[in-house]
């Protein structure tokens, strides 16, 4: 064969697979869309139903300072909202926002921050966790060298749009990989809102000082309103519409309940649908563990993160990106539940009978304030680890000291101890499935007094089999029965377990996990099983954008008039409420200089 001959059928091949790959990737995101069609703009006329200059998927954290900023810049806006009311996960949250760089408040409390800082402390490779995880290794530098430029920015423009905060120096608290070098936290205060986990105003006399989401998106949904943003609630995005294959962004497809509208972008559209970490199928791609079972994500019932925003600019050419920081094992993308016997246990969030969501969260759980009081067990009735270990941690300021930006020692000083209570809670039972399967909290009658724990309904959720009691510890193994336990709990295995632990408890020696001291027993019935297992919780992973938050494909290409920010976009390790604020006000501010379509 000649070389003109092999070169030719070297192109083909590459042809070749260029296309299959193309369209294994457009069948497997077909594959992951939960509801609706996916409609890449392919029709040479689309009838508009509604426009604006700009359009917002998400009224949360991202999409509502997105949707002020734009409006206030001059650009007619729509902003769309899937759930009857405003907030996403932000608005469930602790209201903790880690805004650096030099704010007003960092500068009362004496604290010397600055961009450069803020850019240097979230790209410093050397920062590890005591499992030798990096926070920030991996961070997009074009990406955070904009968020640092913009954060204070982002700071005073929450203030000037009446977010209250607590009047105390910037702290650490809910912080979460913030930088390692100055403390940057502050806290939205409460104030008269009604709390959504409650249905109604924390205490007036914490009104000030207690930190909450509701604080933060109340006040920004009164800012939208008046500056005159077009709000629609219950209206889903169901598809992106580009002109052709490589053409800008003309607008969205979206349904509100059975009614099916197509919205015009003039200049462009800015996808905050807040992540991806409640699609299972989605959140497979990065680990594969996270099946059916792990289905009480933070935030929820309140708002999902069903990776819409991702899968419609995929389909239209967009690319992922950042994939590392959704596996790596520092933060809260995966978390120890706080609450026991619910569906939703987040340790930071629990719904009470007066909030609007209840009916659909079932039931409050039972807050475990002591691991000792229980032991955890997988479906096959055994224990897997320490109690009392807990998920994985994060960098926050002073963490390390003494510190020294990129120095080696930051990560050779560190003392190896990893804490491996998730890991080992979705590890399963050997049977060659993935999924850990439900974790229980095995506890008896005497626990239940010592935690002060009320065992019955609207506390616990008896009817979705995620609560059971019974007089032996064998009866309540048999009873032990619901659609995410896959095999039934061997009754004579978990009264080993609790037997074997009750030894461990009469020599104050735990040799199977090493739990400090067992103190209590398993004896006195009636004995319980409660749910207990991990929780998903950030998307750190998304859709690849640049430093303007504009959206790219998979060579780079900006893809015109589409943006993102907020937890839908990847490059950005950070947990919280600040990367989401900041790129919202990027985003927004690049999206209304776009020339009109």
């Amino acid at each position: 064969m000649s070389e003109e001959e092999k070169d030719k059928k070297s192109i083909s091949r590459r042809q070749f697979l260029k296309k299959t790959a193309f369209a294994g990737t457009a069948a497997a995101i077909g594959s992951l869309i939960s509801k609706g069609p996916v409609l890449a703009a392919r029709k040479s006329s689309i009838k508009w139903n509604r426009e604006a200059d700009v359009v917002v998927i998400g009224a949360g954290a991202a999409g509502l300072p997105a949707a002020i900023v734009a409006r206030e810049a001059g650009a007619s806006v729509i902003l769309i909202e899937a759930e009857p009311d405003i907030g996403g996960h932000a608005i469930t949250s602790g209201g903790n926002i880690p805004l650096g760089g030099g704010t007003s408040a960092q500068k009362k409390a004496g604290i010397v921050d600055s961009p450069d800082i803020l850019f240097r402390d979230l790209t410093d490779w050397s920062i590890v966790q005591p499992n030798g995880f990096p926070d920030y290794r991996y961070n997009d530098r074009e990406i955070i060298r904009a968020f640092a430029d913009n954060s204070a920015r982002s700071f005073e423009w929450l203030l000037a749009h009446g977010v209250v905060f607590i009047d105390r120096p910037t702290d650490n608290f809910g912080a979460i990989s913030t930088g390692n070098s100055v403390p940057r936290e502050m806290h939205s205060a409460a104030m008269d809102w009604p709390m959504v986990q409650t249905g109604k105003p924390v205490d007036p006399t914490v009104r000030a000082t207690t930190s909450t989401g509701n604080g933060l998106m109340r006040p920004l949904e009164v800012a939208a309103k008046k500056a005159g943003v077009q709000i629609l609630l219950e209206t889903r995005m169901t598809a992106l519409h580009r002109e052709g294959a490589k053409g800008r962004v003309l607008g969205i497809a979206a349904e509100n309940k059975d009614r099916k509208m197509n919205i015009r972008a003039k200049k462009a559209v800015i996808i905050a649908t807040g992540g991806s970490t409640g699609n299972v199928n989605f959140r497979r791609m990065v680990d594969p563990r996270l099946t059916e079972e792990y289905c009480g994500l933070s935030g929820m019932p309140w708002s999902d993160q069903d990776a819409s925003g991702e899968i419609a600019a995929m389909e239209i050419g967009a690319s992922l990106w950042g994939l590392y920081n959704q596996t790596g094992e520092f933060g809260t993308a995966i978390t120890k539940p706080g609450t026991v016997g619910c569906q939703y246990n987040y340790r930071n969030l629990r719904w009470m009978p007066g909030s609007p969501v209840f009916k659909a969260a079932r039931a409050s759980g039972l807050p475990v304030s002591d691991w000792q009081n229980v032991i955890l067990v997988n479906m096959l009735g055994k224990r897997f680890y320490d109690e009392t270990g807990d998920q994985f941690t994060a960098n926050s300021a002073k963490q390390i000291e003494p510190y020294a930006p990129g120095s080696y020692l930051n990560a050779l000083n560190i003392a190896y101890k990893p804490d491996n209570w998730i890991n080992a809670a979705l590890a399963g039972i050997g049977d060659g499935k993935n999924g850990g399967g439900p974790i229980w909290a095995i506890f008896d009658a005497d626990a239940a007094t010592r935690q002060r724990w009320d065992t019955k309904p609207p506390n616990v959720d008896i009817d979705a089999g995620l609560f059971f009691s019974a007089n032996t510890i064998q009866e309540l193994a048999a009873k032990i029965v619901m659609k995410y336990q896959r095999v039934p709990m061997p009754r004579q295995v978990l009264e080993e377990t609790v037997g074997r632990y009750n030894l461990f408890v009469e020599s104050g020696k735990d040799d199977d996990f090493g739990k400090p001291t067992p103190k209590y027993k398993i004896a006195k019935p009636p004995f319980y099983a409660a749910w207990a297992t991990p929780v998903v919780h950030d998307t750190r992973a998304g859709l690849r954008i640049n430093g303007k938050c504009q959206v790219q494909d998979m060579k780079g290409a900006v893809i015109p008039g589409l943006y993102c920010g907020g937890e839908s976009a990847g490059g950005f390790s950070e947990h919280g409420l600040a990367r989401a604020i900041c790129q919202g006000y990027i985003a927004a501010r690049n999206a209304v200089s776009e020339k009109a379509t």
